[in-house]
């Protein structure tokens, strides 16, 4: 699906294009979602390089996510997307051309649907190719940021079922899973300073005061989410360790209890064992309290060995 976006005074046109259709004059974005080999073909009608592949958006080479050639320069981002209660990453292409922006993705990223509301809006305005894509950033680490607080919430949850809940199965798989999204906003981060730093060096001396200043802010607050990100995975150890010793904590417990068990009841086992023994001179054979006797031996027995580990704290 091809489809164009012309702004100008905070007016958003959008147009839907077909492979007939040639790029509309003032177009300010050019967004291929989903292309497939004849839209790519008809994009390569105004493109001087070729148009790149899926594979080659999802390479993570630096070579290959930040480059410039003849349609300019060619930035590939890693944009986190919520599925569920999981995270995962969408890579995005991003061509910055003279006059407009060019976005080749596979699929749907909700940040970008949400930069579209906000032109159609007038919430934000972009005069330039490079000014959209710094609003887009600039929507991606404000929302990697929510994805850390989102983090944090459930952490604080998780820390009070490690230590209430003796039913650890849900607790490991919560953990395994904020442990995934936070290895995936990371990635994101590294992946968005690595971006904004090219694009600073890049258009350096090009861009406004304004979207200068906008890139360092950028910058300095993905600088400051680092260590939120981290302390989360310090965290996520921790808590897996507690867990884990948490859990091993109940199975010797449970061994513990087949063991006493098994110990209790030895001397009733070597008791019933001795008279269970089919000998013609053993000597209880035929006495007539033997029987009794016998059973009151075996119950008394188990309930001295009891009563023993009991004084000695070791039940």
């Amino acid at each position: 699906m091809i489809t164009a976006y012309a702004y100008e005074n905070r007016n958003l046109t959008i147009s839907e294009l077909s492979i007939k259709d040639t790029i509309p004059p003032g177009t300010t974005w050019l967004d291929l979602y989903k292309p497939d080999d004849q839209e790519r073909e008809w994009l390569s009608q105004f493109s001087v390089e070729d148009v790149p592949e899926e594979e080659d958006i999802n390479e993570i080479e630096a070579s290959a996510r930040f480059y410039q050639n003849k349609d300019g320069l060619h930035i590939n981002s890693l944009f986190p997307q919520r599925a569920g209660q999981d995270v995962k990453g969408v890579n995005v292409s991003f061509n910055i051309r003279q006059n407009f922006l060019l976005t080749i993705r596979e699929e749907d990223v909700g940040l970008i649907r949400l930069l579209r509301n906000y032109l159609r809006l007038g919430r934000i305005e972009a005069t330039s190719p490079q000014a959209l894509l710094l609003e887009l950033f600039n929507l991606k680490v404000d929302y990697l940021s929510d994805l850390i607080e989102d983090v944090y919430s459930v952490l604080d949850s998780v820390s009070e079922e490690v230590f209430k809940n003796e039913e650890l199965d849900d607790v490991f798989k919560l953990i395994t899973r904020q442990e995934d999204s936070n290895g995936k906003i990371r990635l994101s981060l590294l992946d968005t300073q690595r971006s904004l730093r090219y694009m600073q060096k890049y258009y350096r001396g090009q861009l406004s005061d304004g979207e200068i200043k906008d890139l360092r802010e950028m910058l300095l607050d993905i600088e400051s989410l680092m260590p939120h990100s981290q302390f989360i995975f310090d965290k996520l150890n921790f808590l897996l360790d507690a867990a884990m010793g948490f859990s091993g904590l109940q199975q010797n417990k449970i061994i513990k209890i087949f063991s006493v068990a098994a110990v209790v009841f030895l001397p009733p086992t070597v008791i019933a064992s001795s008279y269970g023994m089919n000998f013609a001179n053993m000597p209880e054979l035929d006495w007539q309290l033997g029987y009794p006797m016998a059973i009151l031996m075996m119950f008394g027995s188990a309930a001295g060995t009891y009563f023993f580990f009991k004084r000695k704290g070791w039940l």
